[in-house]
């Protein structure tokens, strides 16, 4: 065996050895999927029409809601809702409080240490006519929710 292809095979086979003991990948740190699935889904919501929108009573709605219903029901859960600025939202998300966040974000958030965009899943254009990719936000780290909150908003718009 050649010498420079031995590291490649001990590399290999860690990292083999090293999946199969990962259980479900993805995974995630805090556990909000399982959590939430068949219990509460924690949804932080900044109002920003036509996305997320608060009602004088406190009612919720908009495109953003919808969706975040629509998934929340897809795994069973009900949804708790705080609202608040995306300021208060990110330290919220970063003290592991919430596990989404909605309100017409876009994956340059200036809060994407506490907030981590999920792909874009629609777009809009701005009013400088730019177009802008709207995005909801979980928690970093949290794959297993990103998976299937992205999963869900591509079936959503016909993607999948």
């Amino acid at each position: 065996m050649p010498r420079r292809a031995l590291p490649a095979l001990l590399a290999t086979g860690l990292l083999a050895g090293a999946a199969t003991g990962c259980g479900a990948i993805p995974r995630d740190a805090q556990g909000p999927l399982a959590r939430a699935s068949g219990g509460t889904l924690r949804v932080g919501l900044t109002e920003n029409p036509p996305w997320t929108e608060v009602a004088a009573d406190g009612g919720v709605s908009g495109s953003e809601v919808d969706l975040v219903t629509g998934y929340a029901e897809s795994i069973d859960a009900k949804i708790a809702w705080t609202i608040g600025s995306e300021g208060e939202l990110a330290r919220a998300m970063r003290d592991g409080k919430l596990d989404v966040v909605i309100g017409g974000l876009t994956r340059d958030t200036p809060y994407s240490t506490e907030i981590a965009p999920t792909r874009p899943y629609t777009e809009a254009t701005a009013d400088d006519g730019s177009t802008l990719k709207i995005a909801m936000g979980v928690r970093p780290g949290e794959n297993a929710l990103m998976v299937s909150l992205e999963r869900y908003l591509a079936e959503q718009e016909g993607e999948l």
